[in-house]
C-alpha cells in the first residue's frame, strides 16, 4: 500500500506525488514530507510511489504496472491541482528543443538553479484529468543543494494555489521568459492555440 499524507480538508484538493520510479524518491520524498497544510483546502502527499526499476511515465506500460497505484490515488482524491516531483541526471535530454520529436512531449524549461517545469505525461493527463485541472511536473537535479531552496519555494506556492490562473500569474511574474515558453509549449502540444 502506498503511504499517503493528508493535510488540511475541503476544496480545492491537491495531490503531490514523488518517487514515481527508480531511486528518485531519495531526492524528492523529504521535500514533499516537509510540507505543511495549505491555507485552505486539502493537500494529499505521496512521498514515494515506488522504488522499483525505472519505467518512463511516457510509456503506457507504466500505468498498467505500479502506476496503477497512482491512478487509484487520483481517482480517490479527485484533485483539481496535481503535481509530480521528479529528479534527473540528464538535463540536456529533458530540455532538448527536439524532445517533442524524440519523446513525443515538449521540452522542460529551466526556471532557476536547475529546477525544471513541464507537463505531466499526456497518457496520464488524458486518462485522469480534464482541461480544467491544473497539472504540473517539476524536475530537480539529483545533486544540487541550491535547487532545494527553489523547489521548496515553488512547492509552498503550489500547495496554496486555488486555480491554474493563480499559478500562471505567479509564473509569469517570477519567471516571465521561462513562463511564456512553458505555457506556449503546453498550449501548442494540447492544441489550445
Amino acid at each position: 500500500m502506498v503511504r499517503r499524507i493528508t493535510l488540511g480538508s475541503g476544496d480545492p484538493k491537491r495531490l503531490f506525488v514523488g518517487g514515481l520510479h527508480g531511486d528518485e524518491w531519495r531526492h524528492t520524498s523529504g521535500l514533499l514530507e516537509s510540507l505543511d497544510a495549505p491555507g485552505a483546502g486539502t493537500l494529499v502527499v505521496i512521498p514515494k510511489l515506488t522504488d522499483l526499476a525505472y519505467v518512463s511515465t511516457l510509456d503506457e506500460r507504466y500505468y498498467t504496472g505500479y502506476g496503477r497505484d497512482l491512478i487509484a490515488a487520483i481517482e480517490e482524491t479527485r484533485p483539481a491541482i496535481y503535481l509530480e516531483l521528479h529528479s534527473y541526471s540528464d538535463f540536456d535530454g529533458l530540455t532538448d528543443s527536439r524532445r517533442i520529436d524524440k519523446k513525443g512531449v515538449p521540452a522542460y524549461v529551466e526556471l532557476e538553479d536547475g529546477v525544471l517545469i513541464g507537463s505531466i505525461s499526456p497518457i496520464l493527463r488524458r486518462k485522469c484529468f480534464s482541461v480544467h485541472n491544473f497539472c504540473v511536473s517539476f524536475e530537480i537535479p539529483d545533486e544540487n543543494g541550491r535547487s532545494h531552496r527553489t523547489i521548496t519555494r515553488l512547492l509552498d506556492f503550489v500547495k496554496d494555489c486555488v486555480s491554474v490562473g493563480y499559478f500562471v500569474d505567479f509564473l509569469l511574474e517570477q519567471y516571465p521568459e521561462q513562463g511564456r515558453v512553458a505555457i506556449a509549449n503546453y498550449k501548442r502540444f494540447y492544441g489550445l492555440v
